[in-house]
Parts: C-alpha cells; structure tokens; sequence
C-alpha cells in the first residue's frame, strides 16, 4: 500500500518487492466452478493484486443473488473484474467494468472476460454480451459508459461496485460524483462498497469516505463485516486483525431524492 501523500500514480519505493510477471489466480464459486484471472505484472494503480474487498462482494453477490440478477451494474477500479465477472455469471442483465484508461488494464480485463466460459453470452460484439470493459477516471464525464445502458433504455445503474479503492483518500469526492452520476435513482439502486483498511493507522481516513457520501444526502448501511484466514500483506506494519478485516457498506438515495 501507498502513504497517503503519494500522488495517484506513484508508490513509496521499496515498501514492496518488485512485483512480479503478469500472473494468474483462481476465485472457485460455491458451485465448486472455477474462474480464473489473469493480473498485470504492475500497476501503480494497485491492479497487480486480486484483493480481498474483490473477493467478500464477489461471495456475497453469490449469497444474495437479487442484488445483480436482472440488474444493471458498474463498477469502479476494478482491477481484474471479479465481482463484475460474478456478477454477469449470476444473470446481470449488463455489466461494465471499469478501470483507468490503460490500455494493458483494459486489455487485461477483457482478457478475463473472454476467458471465462461461465458468463452466459462472451462475443465479439460488446453490445450482445452482458459484460463489456472500459476506461474510466473516476469523477470525469461518464455518458461513455451510461451510453452501454442505451439498448436497453435506461441512464443510470441499478449497482456500483468499489471494491478496495478507499485507501485513495484523495479520490474520494471524485469516487462519490461518479456514483451521483451514474446510480440509479431508485429506492432499490446500491452503490456496494466493501474494503479493507490495510493501513490501520488510517483507518480513519478510509472511513471519512462515508462521511463524504452522507454530506452529498446518501443513507449508508452496514452490511458485512468479515475477517479472512491472513491480511493480505503479512508483512505489513499495524494492527494484524484489523488488516485482515474486510468490510462492506451500501450507500443509497433517501426517499426524497428518488424519482
């Protein structure tokens, strides 16, 4: 993980190894079916890791399946795209999973949707599969990706996905415009947001966040709170519990502001 002064493209030198070669990891649904991920060699986005916020929303979409079944879903710095992979096995009606413009990202998500023979339709043609990649900057215009929902003739998503993306403190008005952009306004429309706090000492914060989406009129719900066998970077400074604690919230529009 970064310091928090680090600019968005830029990582203490030497808090890691090198990372390594582009590599692969498997997510192995509860049907015992298996998905497997291709991950970039490097990112100084983070998109080398298959993190642990990715794999809690994925496993509760696979408990609650009327979140995304039918429903339109987005989602934001999503790495390799696991949740939105599940997402579209599970009977999304249409998925966009997004990252920063790169184009090794983007490739690599789209690599690991025509990889996975599980999604009901993967072609050649975006607009006849239910999921499709795109590049995106959180907090810039986003008609590209609502223009995804045209076919089916609606402006905005059902579900956003931002899984292990609230250690960019500096990010987070932008992550929240892009919600207020592009959720649904509807009593049933949720922004899931499920992360990790892998700097314990700022924990806090990760948790202003929240306090951001309450400002701009959100209503924000607790959902999951559950703690994985090893944090994910053992080696890592603070608080070893709390490091291997993962998180899930729901924001959603008040009655008011739904039409």
């Amino acid at each position: 993980m970064e310091s928090d002064t680090a600019g968005f493209f830029e990582e203490p030198a030497d808090y890691y190894p090198p990372s390594p070669p582009p590599t692969s990891q498997i997510y192995t649904l509860q049907s015992g079916k298996t998905i497997t991920l291709h991950l970039v060699g490097h990112s100084p986005l983070e998109a080398h890791h298959l993190w642990n916020g990715s794999r809690i929303i994925s496993k509760y979409f696979e408990n609650n399946v009327s979140e995304v079944q039918g429903r339109t879903v987005l989602e934001l710095g999503a790495g390799a795209g696991l949740p939105s992979i599940v997402c579209a096995i599970l009977g999304a009606e249409k998925v966009v999973v997004t990252d920063y413009p790169d184009p090794e990202l983007v490739v690599n998500m789209k690599k690991n949707i025509l990889g996975c023979e599980l999604i009901p339709v993967t072609n050649s043609d975006a607009e006849n599969s239910p999921i499709v990649a795109d590049g995106y900057v959180w907090g810039a215009d986003a008609t590209h990706l609502l223009a995804h929902l045209e076919v089916f003739k609606k402006d905005s998503f059902d579900v956003l996905i931002l899984a292990d993306l609230l250690f960019r403190h500096s990010e987070h008005k932008n992550m929240i415009s892009t919600i207020e952009a592009t959720l649904n306004r509807k009593k049933t429309s949720k922004a899931f947001v499920c992360f990790t706090s892998y700097r314990p000492w700022l924990q806090h914060k990760d948790l202003a966040f929240f306090d951001i989406a309450r400002e701009r009129g959100f209503l924000v719900d607790k959902i999951i709170e559950e703690k994985m066998d090893k944090a994910m970077f053992e080696n890592d400074p603070g608080d070893e519990e709390v490091r291997k604690t993962v998180t899930g919230f729901t924001l959603r529009w008040p009655d008011e502001k739904c039409t």
